[in-house]
């Protein structure tokens, strides 16, 4: 029964990465975005030198040093391996990522990594968010390796857009 991490948050994010739970291999890492074939930190290497050959203290302390918070959109949930697909929808329970964004009022973009991600945050999450603050939500094509009809070339060129404007 998957347990997502704590928020990866320096001291004035700007961007929060929403993914929706760990996989299997991140769970056993105890790292965000494990598995070596998501391009995740494939693409956060090409964007800040935060690449999978680093550390992954160092990579995290790479996007602190550029604003940019992690976490997951479900804090639990139960799932048979790490497909999304096999979440099941009944066990979800939220972060509190509202809390999180009231804590840190810097951050004004939410990234959600996949479309379970952007399910989990629009049932979840969207509800009870601040109108007081606009914040740009974008959901993003998932950096898992089980989305395959993008290549990693293409997943680069849209998250570049979306992180460097």
């Amino acid at each position: 029964m998957p347990v997502s991490f704590p928020p990866l948050c320096g001291e004035q994010p700007e961007i929060l990465i929403l993914g929706s739970m760990p996989g299997i291999k991140s769970l056993q890492e105890q790292q965000y975005y494990a598995h070596p074939r998501n391009a995740f930190w494939h693409i956060m290497g090409e964007l800040y030198g935060a690449g999978f050959d680093l550390p992954y203290e160092e990579r995290r302390e790479i996007l602190r040093q550029h604003h940019i918070a992690l976490w997951d959109v479900l804090g639990y949930c139960e799932r048979e391996g790490s497909l999304d697909s096999s979440i099941e929808s009944a066990s979800e329970v939220p972060n509190a990522i509202p809390e999180l964004l009231q804590e840190h009022i810097s951050i004004n973009r939410v990234l959600l990594n996949g479309g379970k991600a952007a399910s989990a945050f629009r049932k979840h999450i969207l509800p009870s968010l601040p109108v007081t603050h606009d914040y740009k939500i974008v959901q993003m094509p998932s950096t898992s390796p089980a989305h395959a009809r993008m290549s990693q070339a293409e997943k680069l060129e849209v998250w570049r857009e979306a992180l460097l404007k």
